[in-house]
Order: C-alpha cells, then structure tokens, then sequence
C-alpha cells in the first residue's frame, strides 16, 4: 500500500495547488489519506502541501493539525507533534556524513549513521529553515524565517538566525 500511495503522489498529487484557501479542501483531504498510508503514523487534519519531499515517510511520525510545508524537504527518523505549522522550503536533515579520514575524500567516506529529529506540539517553523540531524524542538517554540538550527531549542524558546540562538522566551 505504501508504495502505490507514493507513486500517486509521487506523479499527481505534490503536483496540485497549494491548500491554502478554502476551496482546495478536497486536494488537502486527499493527501492527507496520503500520510496515513506512507507515514509511520500520521495524525487527524494533517496537511502535506505541495512538492513536500519526505522520501519514503519511512520513520516519520506527524501528529494532530500539523503540517509539511510547501516544498519542504524532511527525511526521517523524525517525529512532529501536534499542531507544528511548517512555512514553505523548510529542511530537516538527519543524515550525516563521515570526514575522519582526511586520506580519503569526503565523498568517498560514507554515512554515519541517521539522527533523529524530535519537534515538540505548538511549533511555528518559518520559511526557509533547516533543521540540522539529532536536533530536539521543544514545546511551544517558535523558529524564524532562514534560522539553521543546530543544537536543542527549550520550551517556549523563540529563536533565529545562523546558527540559531534564543531570541527571547515565550514565558
């Protein structure tokens, strides 16, 4: 089942218009059924918009009211908790690789292994952020636009820039 929803999305269905009025309900419902089917788990009201990339949704897991943005790229081991709004062209990697060896290219090294990435309920990720491997989105907390992120972000942080720093708190 898994990979006949990907083909169909895959080939139809990252390519419709974006959700974000109203009359476009239906495409938002469809690709949500889309998750359900490709996710690990996939949670209700749950938006995947137009030319989001998650691979294979292997190891994926999206709860209640949230969302993948609009171009967004995101690999798992990853978990979104509930209502986490994703802004456009949003990355999140968890893959690394190996540069040890400075005898052998870095290409040539291979991977290390994947980590996962853990984002808390209540999250705004603004448009263009990347999220780096290993990372852990607190509750509550907001990312602005551009920020990289690097390291763990507490509850209720607000934060932005390259690499991202605590703006102010929230509480």
């Amino acid at each position: 089942m898994r990979i006949i929803a990907l083909l169909f999305y895959k080939i139809i269905l990252q390519y419709l218009p974006s959700t974000d009025n109203r009359y476009f309900g239906v495409i938002r419902k469809v690709r949500s059924c889309i998750g359900k089917a490709v996710f690990d788990s996939c949670g209700k009201n749950v938006n995947i918009e137009r030319k989001a990339d998650f691979g294979t949704g292997k190891n994926i897991s999206i709860g209640d009211n949230s969302g993948l943005g609009v171009r967004c790229f995101v690999r798992g081991p990853l978990t979104i908790g509930d209502n986490v709004m994703m802004g456009p062209d949003v990355k999140i990697i968890t893959s690394r690789h190996r540069t040890d060896n400075t005898a052998v290219p870095m290409n040539q090294q291979g991977f290390l292994p994947k980590l996962g990435v853990s984002i808390g309920n209540d999250v705004w990720i603004g448009a263009n952020v990347i999220i780096l491997a290993g990372v852990n989105i607190g509750n509550g907390v907001i990312i602005g636009a551009g920020a990289v992120v690097t390291k763990d972000v507490p509850d209720y942080a607000v934060v932005g820039g390259v690499p991202s720093k605590i703006i102010k708190m929230r509480k």
